[in-house]
């Protein structure tokens, strides 16, 4: 078993060698050093302590999933599975505590198991099937995502309030999730540095033949390598669904390309043989660094993608030059020397850290606050046109009404926002609009907005458990009714027709369902053939309808809970389109609107989001003023017909 160390040599080149070495040896502590520096400098905001506490929080889930993938990485495997592990772990505990009375401490036990036990169905297939990895846990990650949605029927499940606890602060100020980050921090470093199974991964990792040889059971080692990376996939589900008061069964989707880059970034090599835990948690940081430190420089959020891309390549590529130059990091399992050397760098960071950011800090001491007012703007996506218009509604308001407006995308992701939303509380935006991306998940970062004396407007969907100023939105419930009543008047009170549903566990996609079906009761004539999620996209739209037409050709009508899957639906049917088969899609977008007027859509039900942005912003300025605002501010769904699609503008 050959350790991965690197001798220092001393004296050699004076102290700008040293100091090249050190960098040299922590390609990845130097580009979390830069980030913060640079953060510092270009943000006034960023050096404050409770956003450095929002950072750490950020960074909390995906450092715990990125602990178990080091695991997995050091032995030369890869672990897709971990979000929806978590997701599945979280939403056992939810349903065994809150529906079937279990009591908590059982809960918890069967949500580490079904961490395990995800964990040990994949190193089965890994050991004993021989599948690559990449493939069993391609396979375990969507079946624990489907077994998360089957359990909470696609809603999500009230979290227990003594494990919510664990998203709470300790004295009114330390995030419990940063001390179980920093817990888990400590025993992944622990089994990888001081156990029998941590040696075992350095040594499958180097040369799995090699240590099959040498006598180790490297099959059973595997089985417990990813049982390990099961049981802190559900530590971080656990915590992850603290932090939202619920378990979400699309929690943590794509988290595990998260972790994964997290324990890259951290100097770990996907070859295996080589990653510790202290690389994989600056990782993590560096992360969350970037998309906290984005916010508040109010990036666009189509550009955070491309710059954390970016960013994720250049720390990869100097750990490749780093290698390159003959510099390579110690294993975690090396002498004491090596961990000697360890302290004095990450002592040595921390100063230079701590210097040259008080340096900056004199960038920002006298500086003068912005004129204008601040507001942030929490979307739920900007992956979806309805969005858009609010989002373009909101922006040419506020440029008329002179205000500040930041806005973000969470990309459906309720953590996501919730670390926005905590981002616009820590930075003193004077008011706050939040487009949830659920209701429950919402509710901690809006107590938190509250509690800082900072107005919030919550747009198109409500928040629960938490008081907000006002909500501006159209009613989802009465927009289905309408498109039933409208779809069923049009085929004369009978006829067979299809339902494609949204995003399954999105509060959107049930309130326009329940809409659906309550309109639908009005017209026993009309029958529901079937009811598919095509997760509000146009081409899954094309898909799931072409595929219910091999089943249905007899197919009469289609609601969509969409126009863009309305307008996929369209696609499908071909010319039978607005002839023998009558569309009614739901939000009035562009592209749907002019389906409209050429006829292959028959209607949509139009929630007007411009409307909804532009009143937004006009309630929030009302709000941080202090003047009255209407608790509910209801903006009115319209049926979009040919008749009357010219003259209607969203």
């Amino acid at each position: 078993m050959a350790a991965d160390t690197h001798p220092i040599t001393k004296g050699a080149g004076g102290g700008a060698a040293a100091v090249r070495r050190l960098l040299l040896d922590n390609g990845a502590l130097t580009a979390l050093i830069v980030l913060v520096i640079a953060m510092s400098a270009l943000s006034g905001d960023f050096l404050t302590t409770d956003n450095l506490l929002n950072v750490g929080v950020q960074a909390a889930v995906t450092a715990i999933l990125a602990f178990g993938v080091t695991f997995v990485i050091v032995s030369a495997g890869i672990d897709l599975s971990v979000g929806s592990v978590a997701a599945l772990s979280a939403t056992v505990l939810a349903w065994s505590a809150t529906q079937h009375g279990v009591p908590v401490a059982v809960a918890l036990l069967l949500a580490v198991a079904t961490g395990i036990a995800a964990g040990l169905v994949n190193g089965f297939l890994i050991a004993y099937g021989k599948l690559p990895p990449f493939i069993a846990t391609l396979a375990m990650l969507s079946v624990a995502r489907g077994l998360s949605l089957v359990i909470s029927e696609g809603s999500p499940i009230a979290f227990p309030d003594s494990v919510s606890h664990l998203g709470d602060t300790l004295g009114g100020w330390l995030p419990v999730p940063v001390l179980v980050m920093v817990v888990m921090g400590l025993i992944a470093a622990f089994v990888l540095g001081r156990t029998y199974i941590g040696r075992s991964m350095y040594a499958i990792g180097g040369n799995e033949e090699a240590a099959r040889l040498s006598g180790l059971r490297v099959k059973r080692q595997k089985l417990a390598i990813y049982a390990l990376s099961g049981v802190f996939a559900a530590a971080a589900g656990v915590v992850l669904a603290s932090r939202l008061s619920s378990a979400q069964p699309q929690a943590a989707d794509g988290y595990e390309l998260d972790a994964i880059a997290a324990v890259v970034i951290g100097g770990a090599s996907l070859a295996g043989g080589t990653g510790k835990a202290s690389g994989t948690l600056i990782g993590a940081l560096i992360l969350a660094v970037l998309r906290n430190g984005l916010n508040l420089l109010s990036v666009s959020a189509f550009w955070q993608q491309v710059v954390i891309g970016v960013v994720i390549a250049l720390a990869v590529l100097l750990d490749t030059l780093r290698r390159k130059a003959g510099a390579t990091p110690a294993a975690a399992w090396a002498g004491g020397g090596g961990k000697g050397r360890q302290a004095a760098t990450y002592g040595l960071a921390a100063v230079v850290t701590v210097a040259v950011v008080g340096a900056t800090s004199f960038l920002h001491g006298g500086a003068s606050p912005s004129a204008n007012p601040r507001i942030g703007l929490a979307l739920s996506t900007l992956n979806n046109p309805f969005f858009v218009q609010i989002q373009s509604g909101a922006k040419a308001e506020a440029k008329k009404l002179g205000v500040d407006l930041t806005v973000t995308d969470a990309q459906n992701d309720a953590s996501q926002q919730a670390n926005q939303l905590q981002n616009f509380t820590s930075s003193g935006y004077d008011s706050i609009i939040v487009n949830p991306v659920d209701s429950d998940a919402a509710g901690n970062s809006v107590k938190a907005a509250d509690k800082a004396k900072i107005p919030v407007i919550a747009v198109d969907r409500g928040v629960n458990k938490a008081t907000v100023d006002a909500l501006v939105a159209s009613d989802n419930v009465a927009g289905g009714e309408l498109a039933a009543k409208t779809v069923a008047e049009k085929l004369g009170g009978t006829g067979r027709i299809v339902i494609l549903q949204g995003q399954a566990g999105t509060s959107a996609a049930r309130e326009r369902a329940a809409g659906f079906a309550k309109g639908l009761k009005a017209y026993p004539g009309i029958k529901v053939l079937a009811q598919q999620p095509a997760d509000f996209d146009r081409t899954k739209g094309l898909d799931v309808m072409s595929n219910l037409l091999q089943a249905h050709p007899d197919v009469q009508g289609v609601i969509a809970a969409n126009d863009e899957m309305a307008l996929g639906a369209i696609k499908a049917l071909g010319s039978e389109a607005g002839t023998s088969v009558q569309v009614v899609g739901f939000d009035g977008t562009p592209d749907g609107l002019k389906a409209v007027e050429q006829g292959t859509l028959y209607a949509s039900v139009a929630q007007q989001p411009s409307q909804l942005g532009k009143i937004a912003v006009d309630n929030a300025l009302k709000a941080l003023r202090g003047k009255k605002v209407e608790e509910t501010v209801k903006v009115p769904v319209k049926v979009v017909t040919k008749a009357n699609a010219a003259g209607f503008s969203g």
